[in-house]
């Protein structure tokens, strides 16, 4: 049964910890992420849903890309797409091997989930691509009116998930969009300067960005997924 209330985030732990159990249906999601609290699986519990005190943020304002960087993505010729094969973005992020992790929150219940979120029209994938058509590097995340959350990323070419970060920025800009949510920091964020704000000023922001309308977005390619390789 899809949830029908969370707690209020003030009422988060210490450690953003706001509820347990519940479901993924898409209204759960969506009423979530409505509410500046997200999803985060840990093996042997039920569902954990979190609302952290200091909340993650890539502010437009405060965006640069590093000059070593800016002149090694002037050479690569990799193209910028959206919503082309979001169920391969979200698997690579799941299987994609990382420094320092053991495993992925992005579990086969999670990676279903959000691919359900994704044909419903909520979730997006941005994606990074050889001028072949192979599929480098992405990012996906859930946008409600002009609030997007990023999630997760992945690259199987040098800055590849870097590019898609620059490509998606500058996406967004044009389209009136002045930030977007990253929920937890991590250095390769910070290296465009994405910075920590308080969980009122995140709901204060995130409340303004959902009542806005909607950018233009490509609509989802829905395409049948063998039950087995959500669940390989």
């Amino acid at each position: 049964m899809p949830i029908l209330e969370f707690p209020p985030v003030e009422e988060a732990d210490e450690h953003g910890l706001l509820a347990v159990g519940g479901d993924l249906h898409v209204s759960s999601l969506l009423l979530a992420y409505s509410n500046g609290i997200f999803p985060w699986p840990h093996e042997g519990y039920p569902m954990l849903w979190f609302a952290p005190a200091e909340r993650a943020i890539l502010d437009f304002d405060d965006f640069h890309i590093p000059s070593r960087l800016a002149r090694y993505l002037k050479k690569v010729n990799y193209t910028f797409h959206i919503n082309t094969d979001f169920a391969a973005v979200i698997h690579a992020c799941r299987t994609s091997v990382r420094k320092r992790q053991q495993g992925t929150w992005i579990t086969p219940e999670i990676e279903a989930a959000y691919t359900a979120l994704h044909e419903a029209g909520h979730a997006h994938s941005f994606e990074a691509r050889t001028p072949d058509g192979e599929l480098v590097g992405g990012m996906y995340g859930v946008m409600i009116g002009r609030a997007f959350s990023g999630e997760s990323m992945f690259f199987r070419a040098p800055h590849a998930s870097k590019f898609i970060i620059v490509e998606t920025v500058a996406y967004f800009r044009r389209h009136g969009m002045t930030w977007f949510d990253i929920e937890v920091m991590t250095p390769h964020m910070a290296l465009f300067g994405a910075k920590e704000v308080p969980r009122a000023t995140f709901m204060r922001r995130l409340k303004q960005a959902i009542a806005e309308p909607s950018i233009p977005l490509p609509p989802p390619r829905r395409r049948r997924i063998p039950h087995s390789a959500l669940f390989s």
